[in-house]
């Protein structure tokens, strides 16, 4: 990857972008996945947890990095 992906992908705007997202798509996911297991407060799988707000932060990063390149070199 290049260094002007990086810069992008690492800039405020990405990035807040994306923890909103994350934030937002993380929740419904460990809800819908583990919604039994939070409300009993027992069998939870705090790896889980963190993948499913670590993805969504990552699918938007790409998105919006993506984006902005092909808008960058008018595509």
């Amino acid at each position: 990857m290049t260094k002007e992906f990086w810069s992008i992908a690492l800039s405020k705007r990405v990035a807040l972008n994306a923890l909103r997202v994350a934030l937002v798509i993380g929740t419904i996911l460990n809800i819908i996945n583990q919604g039994s297991a939070f409300l009993a407060w027992h069998g939870i799988h705090w790896g889980h947890v963190a993948l499913n707000f670590i993805t969504p932060f990552c699918v938007a990063t790409w998105s919006a990095t993506k984006n902005e390149l092909d808008r960058r070199r008018g595509k």
